[in-house]
């Protein structure tokens, strides 16, 4: 007698669905994991949301960090696994802040070593004051008629390094002054082109080292939010200097 049999099981089908899910998407799925992996360890680009680093930067420019320019970390992680660099005064770089972890974008003013002071805005490194030049027009009128006539726009020239900033005359906040104070080992101080107007180091403290993600060299592209989101494109693939 042939042995007797049932009916075959049959599949789970959410495992059966599962898999139907995975052959038809499995392209997209993986080109999704490359990407994140892409942007967490090698390059990344990061919308502005403020106007802290004006006139170098604007509100909805969208900036290319290049996430390897000093050192390699895990994907997701801010573990390092190799290191070849270190910031520069003067770079852009982004960084998660000390007080309350989110995600920054400011000028390396100081570093490591560095005897920092400011007086009424004007900047000292090391016993050298900063030289001050006026701005060429071209370099701010990207900003708003209101903007341009109620703020100084200047060169700021110190150790070797100059940048624009953006002051506002005869403003006092109590973050204008400050120093002389030595930069400790593996710390940075942080500052906003818009010096009035810039929640950096001189609120939140020095950045260690380990907190600094990447260093922001170009604007990708530009989007005016007062202007129902049209595209500045002048400001497509513009250096951040």
């Amino acid at each position: 007698m042939p042995p007797m049999t049932g009916p075959e099981p049959s599949a789970d089908p959410a495992h059966t669905w599962l898999r139907r899910i995975w052959r038809e998407w499995r392209g997209l799925f993986v080109f999704l994991i490359v990407m994140v992996m892409f942007r967490s360890a090698i390059a990344d680009w990061n919308t502005v949301p403020s106007g802290s680093m004006k006139p170098t930067i604007l509100i909805g420019d969208r900036v290319v960090v290049n996430k390897i320019a000093y050192d390699f970390k895990l994907p997701l992680t801010t573990w390092h696994v190799a290191e070849w660099g270190h910031p520069a005064r003067g770079d852009i770089v982004t960084f998660y802040s000390p007080l309350d972890e989110r995600l920054l974008i400011k000028r390396v003013v100081g570093v490591p070593g560095d005897v920092v002071a400011m007086q009424d805005n004007s900047l000292q490194i090391n016993g050298e004051p900063a030289n001050y030049a006026p701005l060429p027009g071209p370099r701010y009128a990207h900003l708003a008629p209101p903007q341009r006539e109620s703020h100084t726009f200047l060169l700021e020239s110190v150790a070797g390094v100059e940048h624009p900033v953006m002051m506002t005359p005869n403003t006092a906040n109590g973050y204008n002054s400050f120093g002389p104070i030595r930069i400790p080992p593996s710390h940075y101080l942080m500052l906003g082109d818009n010096r009035d107007n810039s929640a950096d180091s001189r609120r939140i403290g020095f950045v260690h080292r380990d907190r600094i993600t990447g260093r922001a060299h170009t604007v990708a592209f530009s989007v005016d939010y007062d202007r129902w989101y049209l595209p500045r494109l002048d400001r497509f693939a513009e250096p951040l200097l």
